[in-house]
């Protein structure tokens, strides 16, 4: 499972240029089985990215289609974490580990 932290840069003026085209690929994310929460991080400094199913190879790849990152809107960084114990609703992500 992996984190993927959306932090913005010195160009978050140029987000509302880009927010559609976000949108679309957050959406590609959850249609594709890979994102399971997407949301802002408090205080306006970007957003955050819960991802499963997915290896770190092909996350970059897809953090790099983002046109926030593309757009240098955000600095993606990608942290792994590696379940070993979760509440009963959230087991399938034991599953993956």
């Amino acid at each position: 499972m992996f984190c993927v932290f959306l932090r913005f840069s010195s160009n978050k003026g140029r987000a509302a240029q880009h927010v559609a085209e976000h949108k679309r690929w957050i959406d590609q994310g959850f249609n594709e089985g890979v994102f399971l929460v997407t949301g802002s991080l408090a205080g306006n400094l970007g957003g955050m990215v819960l991802a499963h199913n997915t290896t770190r190879e092909a996350l970059q790849a897809r953090v790099a289609l983002d046109p926030f990152v593309a757009e240098n809107v955000v600095d993606a960084e990608i942290v792994e974490m590696l379940p070993n114990r979760s509440d009963e609703r959230l087991r399938f992500l034991l599953d993956h580990a």
